[in-house]
């Protein structure tokens, strides 16, 4: 399972194990933040600890500055492609230029 994120205002990848989760009744998943296109960045915020998330790639502003601008080259947006004969999904994680700061494959029928 993958879910995507927006309305967020940093970019990171959450891996989500129920080996370090306290409900452990889930499969494996991930989650790719990819945001703010063209808002204030800012965040993050601390994750919940019920489904034992690790940040496995994260960018955000500094700690202390919120709301940058643009102008401060903090935006973010993902690009997903699927591989139709093996059905494998590759994710990535880019900045405004188009720069990739993350890609991680996920192969078909694996966790």
């Amino acid at each position: 399972m993958v879910w995507i994120t927006a309305d967020v205002h940093y970019c990171a990848a959450h891996y989500y194990d129920p080996a370090r989760a306290q409900f452990t009744d889930f499969e494996p998943f991930w989650e790719f933040v990819a945001g703010p296109l063209h808002a204030g960045t800012f965040g993050p915020n601390a994750l919940d600890d019920p489904f034992g998330p690790s940040v496995v790639f994260q960018s955000a502003p500094p700690d202390g500055q919120s709301n940058l601008p643009p102008s401060a080259g903090m935006q973010f947006f993902g690009q997903v492609d699927l591989d139709g004969q093996s059905k494998d999904l590759q994710v990535s994680l880019k900045d405004i230029e188009g720069r990739e700061l993350f890609s991680r494959v996920l192969q078909a029928g694996t966790r």
